[in-house]
């Protein structure tokens, strides 16, 4: 049994109750980013420091890998791909599924390890004598959203050891074992990259372009500093200010014209343009068993979105168009669509274009 071990308290508490039920645990730190280590972002030296005081706690064995080439080639790649077509794409998905569950597992594997652990809020079940993924106990945890990507052949070789415990419960285990990462804060940020200033992070890889900000009617209202650092229902950063004579509603990201290189500002929450009861998506993946066409099912857009009632009004290829029971607050496209059956994950797509 290998435990991915990040440095952080929830694969700590993974590895701790692995050990507590008897099985032969051994530790892994993977290292998967290196571009900007000169530049002192370097952040996996302190966490591969708490996850040695970890595992010396604990009395395991604790390796250490480098993926930094797989992390480059099969997420960061595709990363800044999607940013250049002014999508918002999630790295975290692409990491789990390419990095944690393949190059880990593969390694793991190839050493002699029958199974894989890591401190995911997330089920692994079985329906039909097939593996499947399950959501959390800790419904505000859940992180089945991040690993719908996953197969049946990387579930099968899966443990999620969290699966019945909240957070508080799991920080709480730590503090009673004596872990000495127990009240160390949570990991945020880009997966395995860490947390950067977003928009100088990016200028390292991809040239911004400015362009103006207008209203749905064409408006002039400033610039922006390239589509790239917005997302569809942003309302942080935008500068812009109250006009006289008009409302003081906030103003939020409704939309990008990449032909004109411009973005399209909405005033108001609820404004029309931000809601929309369909979606496209595309590179549909399932876990266990597709969907059918007019199934009752239950999805989420985005991470800790409460799941929200659908259904797949029909497939294309890899496509789909999805419709909701109400309409959808900001769909971004690059984001994924996460289906749900029950408690069941089924897995997801990447959202295209939001439909009327």
């Amino acid at each position: 049994m290998v435990v991915g071990l990040s440095g952080g308290v929830d694969s700590a508490v993974a590895a701790l109750l692995l050990r507590e039920q008897g099985h032969e645990v051994q530790a892994l730190f993977m290292k998967n980013w290196e571009e900007d280590d000169r530049e002192g972002h370097c952040a996996a030296a302190e966490d591969l420091a708490s996850a040695r005081a970890v595992a010396d706690h604990l009395g395991i064995a604790l390796g250490t890998v480098n993926f930094a080439s797989e992390y480059w080639d099969r997420v960061f790649a595709r990363f800044l791909s999607e940013y250049r077509v002014g999508r918002t794409p999630n790295p975290d998905i692409l990491c789990n599924s390419e990095i944690k569950f393949r190059a880990f597992l593969d390694f793991a594997l190839a050493r002699g390890a029958d199974y894989i652990a890591t401190g995911h809020y997330a089920a692994r079940g079985e329906r039909d004598g097939r593996p499947c993924l399950e959501r959390a106990c800790d419904e505000v945890k859940d992180q089945t959203y991040f690993l719908h990507r996953l197969n049946g052949g990387q579930l099968r070789r899966a443990l999620f050891p969290l699966a019945g415990l909240s957070k508080r419960e799991v920080r709480e285990r730590a503090r009673k074992a004596g872990l000495p990462n127990f009240a160390r804060k949570d990991s945020t940020g880009i997966c395995f990259i860490g947390e950067r200033r977003f928009r100088e992070f990016l200028t390292h890889y991809l040239p911004a372009r400015r362009g103006p900000m207008e209203t749905p009617d064409g408006e002039f209202l400033g610039y922006h500093q390239g589509l790239m650092y917005y997302t569809i229902g942003q309302r942080r950063g935008l500068g812009v200010g109250g006009r006289a004579g008009a409302s003081e509603a906030p103003w939020f990201v409704a939309a990008k014209d990449l032909e004109r290189n411009a973005l399209i500002l909405a005033q108001g929450h609820d404004h029309p343009l931000l809601l929309h009861p369909r979606l496209e998506a595309a590179q549909v993946h399932w876990i266990r068993t597709a969907a059918r066409p007019g199934e009752p099912l239950s999805a989420r857009i985005r991470h800790r979105q409460p799941l929200q009632a659908c259904r797949i009004l029909g497939f294309e290829g890899d496509r789909c168009r999805v419709e909701f029971g109400a309409p959808q607050w900001a769909i971004a496209p690059g984001q994924a669509v996460v289906f749900y059956r029950g408690r069941e994950c089924l897995g997801g797509a990447v959202i295209e274009r939001a439909l009327p």
